[in-house]
């Protein structure tokens, strides 16, 4: 048998095991003690939260059956899936769909064209961090990689308060600044990470650990002292094996590393699971929440403990030196749009966040819908509303995000749709630094060195991305998705939910002749009285004759760090308030200040050998613990 026949039987043999997997979520209101220590209501499926996790083979489609018994409208997303030829199942409410309204349904049609680990959430009001999200696992057919058994480890942080108290608390009329800190409590695989079970090993095994971030807002550091790992996976994407001591999770980031049991079953050992966020105030206890738990070879072996290193000495994963295994090369840049995280305090002092030039608000027709139904006008970004922030690609152009983050706080940018290399990474000038509000009395001294540093060889992608504060990235994708393709910061609902957000809006030309969207998405609408043509008012052109008011910026709301006695003023290319036009056609100008002697990310105090939790044994497929 000649190699091509292989090929082909093998191919053929992946196409006839592919299967439909059907799956119903009924989602409701539940009561919840899972922390221990808040009773609350959250958001669950099938009358239970967590939600257990979601397993399919690569090649399989899961039909995910959502019956919406809420008050309000929901819808589900899919985190990390491009959805190719199919935009309108993303689930990302008034985006791609109207949400699912109460008491009705909507069926999902998830094809799993690319192994890997993902989630599936809720994409509605920031409804995800009520407790409506589950991880979502596609199996490698043929995986690259060769191991024994599968663990898998979701982390959490949960509050004492809903998401819908928390947002009016965050845009009060009135504010001076964003409210007072709660803090969250760590979950381990569904629980407080204090009553997790240990994950089992046998000696002379290798494990694949898959690690997913499901924080709303917290951020998580996970080592395996006395054990190397070799990642292999980042959001989906495949990587060359590099070995690490640990890794940093952003919300909503994912990793799957290799780690090989030892030949001795003579010790059980310890790993960590630190919760932190170095952007709220640090209180032993509370910030950070360090977790612990058994990696069990024997249950009656004493546990070996490793001298604890501080997080300086440790190896940790880092996006610039990953390389992706497909060995694509970095894209050109046929354009660059420069994006720039900022607080926007409105007249009426509500504390919004923007991307670009306006804080990012739902408009009054989803944006794939005026994609579809306003001819050539759709390549106008304008139609798709002020507050959408649209940008509008041409079919196979290759675009350079410069995406800069002048605050003091980190930001977890995610793009729908699909992945993006990461190119370069760097200091933001320190004209461009946003002051924050008193009495935190930050000055220009405060600000770290942070380096410039660029990918070599071949880049990784990923579909979200950690902006470190006082940072600069460059992130270059490909328009070779037609669909509109939101991006905005994963930290729910304290950004997103504050307009940290932007479309993206490919090859609209190229959907009207190839996209058909279900008559059931159109109706669905309708019962709701949402319009479905037209521009983001359901207009034609540009007559935007009923658009919600557009808040108007309080001068000096974003104010820079002064500089001092003597700099130079800013440079044309480091904006003082807004953000370059969104014009279709031509690149956003605007070029990163690489200063190599600027600021750099603050790296928070968690140790990697601390204390404290335990988490689940996983089997194959590994299961929730209860």
């Amino acid at each position: 048998m000649n190699i091509l026949s292989f090929i082909s039987l093998v191919l053929l043999g992946h196409v006839c095991v592919a299967e439909y997997v059907k799956l119903t979520w009924n989602i409701t209101y539940v009561d919840t003690f899972r922390d221990g220590i808040v009773h609350r209501r959250a958001k669950g499926v099938n009358g239970q939260v967590p939600v257990p996790p979601v397993y399919i083979n690569q090649g399989d489609t899961l039909l995910l059956t959502v019956h919406n018994n809420l008050d309000m409208p929901t819808s589900i997303h899919s985190h990390g899936l491009r959805h190719d030829g199919a935009t309108f199942m993303d689930g990302a409410a008034m985006v791609t769909q109207c949400g699912i309204p109460p008491g009705e349904s909507f069926t999902y049609e998830i094809y799993g064209a690319q192994a890997g680990s993902y989630w599936l959430h809720g994409h509605r009001k920031d409804d995800v961090a009520d407790g409506l999200r589950a991880p979502f696992i596609i199996r490698d057919r043929y995986s690259p990689y060769e191991y024994d058994e599968e663990v898998l480890i979701y982390l959490e942080d949960w509050y004492p308060t809903e998401v819908p108290a928390k947002m009016a608390e965050i845009l009060a009329p009135g504010s001076i600044g964003p409210p007072a800190p709660t803090f969250a409590t760590g979950l381990v695989n569904g629980f407080n990470g204090n009553d997790s079970r240990p994950i089992q090993f046998v000696a002379g095994k290798r494990y694949r650990i898959r690690v997913i971030s499901m924080s709303s807002t917290m951020y998580w550091r996970f080592t395996t002292p006395g054990h190397k790992m070799e990642i292999i996976e980042a959001d989906g994407i495949t990587s060359e094996p590099c070995e690490v001591d640990g890794f940093t999770l952003a919300p909503a980031q994912r990793y799957s590393a290799i780690v090989t049991a030892h030949e001795s079953s003579d010790f059980n050992f310890i790993y960590n699971c630190t919760m932190y966020a170095d952007f709220i105030p640090f209180i032993p206890g509370l910030n950070p929440r360090i977790y612990t738990g058994l990696i069990e070879y024997r249950q009656d072996a004493p546990i070996k403990h490793m001298e604890i290193v501080g997080d300086d000495q440790l190896v940790w994963a880092d996006d610039l030196n990953m390389h992706a295994l497909n060995g694509e090369p970095a894209l050109p840049m046929d354009r660059q749009v420069v994006l720039e995280t900022r607080a926007f305090i409105s007249t009426e002092r509500i504390n919004f966040r923007k991307l670009g030039s306006l804080p990012y608000t739902e408009p009054l027709v989803p944006s794939l819908f005026t994609a579809m139904s306003m001819g050539e006008q759709a390549m106008d970004p304008r139609v798709y509303g002020p507050q959408a922030q649209a940008y509008v690609i041409p079919l196979n152009q290759s675009v350079e995000i410069l995406l800069k983050n002048p605050q003091g706080q980190p930001h977890s940018q995610h793009q729908h749709g699909g992945w993006f290399q990461i190119i370069e990474r760097g200091p933001v000038d320190r004209s461009e630094l946003e002051q924050p509000p008193l009495p935190l009395n930050f000055s220009l001294a405060d600000v770290p060195f942070i380096p410039v540093q660029r990918y070599t060889g071949v880049p990784m992608s990923r579909d979200t991305v950690d902006v470190p504060p006082f940072s600069y990235v460059k992130l270059r994708f490909r328009g070779d998705n037609p669909g509109v393709h939101l991006h905005h910061c994963h930290l729910n609902p304290t950004h997103s939910g504050a307009g940290l957000s932007i479309t993206f809006v490919v090859a609209p030309d190229v959907l009207q002749k190839t996209l058909r969207i279900p008559d059931e998405l159109y109706e669905m609408c309708a019962r709701q009285g949402i319009k479905t043509e037209g521009n983001a008012v359901g207009n034609w052109g540009l007559d935007f004759t009923g658009l919600p008011t557009v808040p108007v910026e309080l001068v000096g709301s974003s104010p820079r760090v002064p500089l001092p006695s003597g700099a130079p003023p800013n440079s044309a290319n480091s904006p003082d308030s807004a953000i370059p036009p969104n014009s279709a056609n031509s690149p956003d100008s605007a070029i990163p200040p690489n200063s190599a002697n600027s600021p750099d990310s603050a790296i928070p105090p968690n140790s990697a050998n601390s204390p404290d939790s335990a988490i689940p044994p996983n089997s194959t497929p590994p299961q929730p613990i209860n």
